[in-house]
């Protein structure tokens, strides 16, 4: 089975974008030539499976942000809603987390980047990611999207490394324990 990998940022008070999907206060963040390790996270991907939002979201960029295939997991969006020049590059899944994650192991599959707040929380529920990067932006956005919601049970996570950068990010990894 395909193991889940999340890379994510985080206003300091724990949304993930404004109500509307928005992300404009991240680039408000001065990084200069800092190295977050995206690129190289991204390497190590066989995919993304991203939710609804994130997907409409990376609509608006100018630019389609990804060169490695995409599911879109959800249950309101349809084929029809791929523009034309991704068909080969994105499709639309309503399956459970197990059962996607299943299908994307017999396609070879064996790391996926898992993105958007309710794709991971519901992959996280299901035991479906082994890991977090999570970088805090230092800004407050007052109300938005959160990464995590409520749960039936704790889930356990290990700090591997926490490290902070001159403009003022923070970069926190966990793994995921059984």
């Amino acid at each position: 089975m395909p193991t889940g990998h999340c890379f994510m940022a985080l206003s300091l008070d724990g949304f993930v974008a404004r109500p509307d999907h928005a992300l404009d206060w991240l680039t408000k963040q001065p990084t200069g030539p800092e190295d977050h390790g995206y690129d190289a996270f991204i390497a190590g991907m066989d995919g993304l499976v991203m939710g609804s939002g994130s997907f409409r979201t990376a609509l608006g960029f100018p630019d389609w942000p990804y060169a490695k295939p995409v599911v879109v997991l959800s249950r309101t969006l349809t084929p029809s809603d791929i523009p034309a020049a991704l068909a080969a590059k994105v499709r639309i899944s309503s399956q459970t987390p197990q059962a996607l994650m299943a299908e994307l192991d017999a396609m070879g599959w064996t790391r996926a980047y898992v993105d958007g707040g309710r794709v991971i929380h519901s992959l996280l529920r299901a035991g479906l990611v082994q890991d977090l990067t999570l970088t805090l932006i230092p800004i407050l956005i007052g109300q938005g999207l959160r990464m995590f919601g409520p749960l039936t049970r704790d889930i356990d996570l290990t700090l591997t490394q926490a490290t902070p950068f001159p403009s003022g990010l923070v970069q926190l990894r966990y793994l995921v324990r059984p």
